[in-house]
């Protein structure tokens, strides 16, 4: 894909080249047909492509947590303790671990509706021209859909005696997974100074 969007890129450019030093050629019907693929079509293709691109590269882990920001998150994905919910998700693969930001957090990033994708683009900003926050929080709260896309349907959730009692309203989100008191220690970046990590291969 990257070097399709490169050809297209090279071939625009090298035509807009041809048609602004001799533009006498776009007067017959076939140079006029290139002219406007060359500096319309092209260039509109090449914007798509781009787009689809770096869309893509924004749902991988090494992209969510390249922000300064995001860098105790990144970090508490080690956490060497069961009870932090997302260092158990990430190390034992129970989501893509190239893509673990974006399997539970999609609908709170660019991806989601043109609000959060609004929200998604500010903190892009901040981190570029403004300063982040200190703290980030989900404005609403974390909705439990995030959670029973993966796991409603799945053997060990479902015969779960708690998560059988009480699923009417985890799937209302009238009951947080995070904070009943079931899973509720999150990333707790705060305490990161006195947690053991894991380290891969060692």
């Amino acid at each position: 894909m990257t070097q399709i969007l490169i050809g297209q890129i090279i071939l625009s450019i090298g035509l807009a080249c041809i048609f602004l030093i001799r533009p006498s050629v776009t007067q017959t019907a076939g140079w006029k047909i290139l002219a406007f693929i060359g500096l319309c079509v092209l260039p509109a293709l090449c914007i798509v492509g781009g787009m689809n691109i770096q869309m893509q590269r924004s749902e991988q882990t090494q992209f969510c947590t390249s922000c300064h920001a995001m860098a105790p998150y990144a970090r508490s994905l080690y956490v060497d303790d069961p009870s932090y919910i997302p260092a158990q998700h990430f190390q034992n693969h129970r989501v893509p671990a190239d893509r673990a930001c974006y399997a539970c957090h999609a609908d709170y990033s660019i991806y989601g509706p043109l609000k959060d994708k609004m929200r998604g683009l500010t903190r892009i900003y901040m981190q570029y021209v403004s300063t982040p926050p200190t703290t980030i929080r989900i404005p609403g709260g974390y909705d439990n859909h995030q959670c029973l896309h993966c796991h409603a349907g799945a053997r060990d959730f479902e015969e779960n005696a708690i998560h059988s009692a009480t699923m009417d309203a985890l799937k209302s989100n009238q009951m947080s997974c995070i904070s009943s008191g079931c899973h509720d220690t999150v990333h707790n970046v705060a305490a990161l100074d006195h947690v053991k990590f894991w380290r891969p291969g060692q």
